[in-house]
């Protein structure tokens, strides 16, 4: 669907047209806003007349605009990294996996009831396994409802009492889990790995999980991340799935 022409569109228009001149000339002439009526009328059919013999050429202005918009997006990412750097990389309170002392650090912002995220996940096993020197960071980021607040409160606790080995475990499960989030089917899955639940249910419910995930919110709404996943990777922020090729083609930027 093609989005309403905007101002910055338009103006693309005007100057990629043949009526270009007759514009100039009529501006350089004479202000603009003090053409009659009937030359402004003449200049708009003009212009009418040229795109309707050149309809592809509104095509060649959306696209330009939204080019230069995706690279101001992109500038102002970078900039969101660079401002925000310690609190992706060094919170002091997500999970850190990968090689600790690794070259590139990629974090990932993630719900469990996220489907996008399920297919991340395999593409970041990959590379975690077949690259030895990256970081990576999990950033717990429920932003689909209760149900995925509440998963997250349990990966979380799981994690505050037992610590980060524990929590890939469950992590890894529950990112794979497509049933329906509740405390019988998360007791389930605490069960099946020897954990006991009162103790995990009632850290769920602490100020230690509760403050965790209110961090990371704040943080993901400085960031302006109203999606998942978004990936960092060094210092590149990476809005919705991306590929594994993907991937590796940013990580070997990063590096060179």
């Amino acid at each position: 669907m093609i989005r309403p022409l905007n101002l910055g569109i338009l103006f693309a228009l005007i100057l990629t047209t043949a009526v270009t001149a007759l514009i100039l000339q009529t501006i350089k002439s004479r202000n603009f806003a003090q053409i009659t009526e009937q030359e402004r009328s003449v200049l708009h059919a003009e212009i009418r007349s040229y795109i309707l013999e050149n309809p592809k050429i509104i095509f060649e202005a959306v696209a330009i605009v939204r080019q230069r918009e995706e690279e101001a997006q992109s500038n102002n990412d970078d900039q969101l990294v660079q401002d925000f750097k310690e609190d992706l990389f060094e919170d002091g309170y997500s999970y850190i996996g990968g090689n600790l002392d690794g070259d590139i650090t990629v974090v990932e912002f993630l719900d469990y009831r996220c489907g996008y995220c399920r297919k991340a996940f395999a593409e970041v096993e990959k590379l975690l396994s077949e690259d030895d020197n990256i970081r990576f960071v999990i950033k717990e980021y429920p932003i689909l409802g209760e149900a995925s607040i509440l998963i997250s409160q349990f990966a979380i606790a799981i994690k505050q009492l037992h610590g980060s080995d524990a929590y890939k475990m469950i992590h890894d499960t529950l990112i794979a889990f497509t049933g329906e989030p509740t405390p019988e089917s998360l007791a389930e899955i605490a069960l099946t790995f020897g954990f006991e639940i009162d103790p995990i249910f009632e850290r769920m419910i602490s100020e230690e999980v509760l403050r965790e995930i209110n961090a990371t919110r704040t943080l993901g709404e400085k960031m302006q991340i109203s999606g998942t996943p978004t990936f960092v990777i060094e210092n590149k922020l990476l809005r919705g799935y991306i590929s594994l090729e993907v991937m590796r083609a940013i990580t070997a930027a990063q590096r060179g």
